[in-house]
């Protein structure tokens, strides 16, 4: 799911929220775990580096809550869950993909282009609409409205597995 597929009564009840925390909406999702409804948030910093304080994740997660209960527009009971975008940060806004250039990237179109819809490679480039992905060795275009789903590829290095000996 992107950005553009958020239904538009549940982003008027949160975007405003997240706008005075100082944040960006990414994404949300209902899923249903164990016959419950969970609405997934998904909020990013304005400078997209996805850094944001649990305790601000947590402020900001009481006040959607409030919004949402307050504008009445989940039909059943839910759980909420706040989060930001993670390791495998996944973009759902064009300038996500922008961001992303350069980065190992796993996408799913909506549909099969070229008898397919997943794709995993480097993203080359984000312009006028299209991901120009790199899939061995062949760039590949998909365009934006074509994506169901993306995520980032994080690239684990050695710095990542040392061990600070200063704490």
């Amino acid at each position: 799911m992107v950005y553009r597929d958020i239904p538009e009564e549940l982003r008027k009840a949160i975007e405003p929220v997240v706008g005075e925390h100082s944040l960006e909406l990414m994404d949300v999702q209902t899923v249903r775990d164990r016959g419950q409804a969970i609405l997934r948030v998904t909020l990013d910093t304005t400078s997209g580096d996805g850094r944001i304080p649990v305790d601000h994740l947590a402020r900001a997660s009481r006040e959607i809550e409030s919004s949402l209960d307050a504008a009445d527009v989940m039909e059943t009971a839910y759980r909420l869950e706040v989060s930001s975008p993670g390791l495998d940060r996944m973009l759902a806004r064009e300038k996500d993909f922008t961001a992303a250039c350069g980065s190992g990237i796993r996408l799913t179109t909506r549909r099969p282009l070229d008898g397919r819809r997943r794709f995993s490679g480097r993203l080359v480039a984000y312009a006028n609409r299209t991901a120009r992905e790199n899939i061995d060795g062949k760039d590949v275009e998909i365009p934006f409205d074509e994506i169901e789903k993306a995520n980032s590829v994080y690239a684990f290095s050695s710095a990542d597995f040392q061990i600070d000996s200063s704490a």
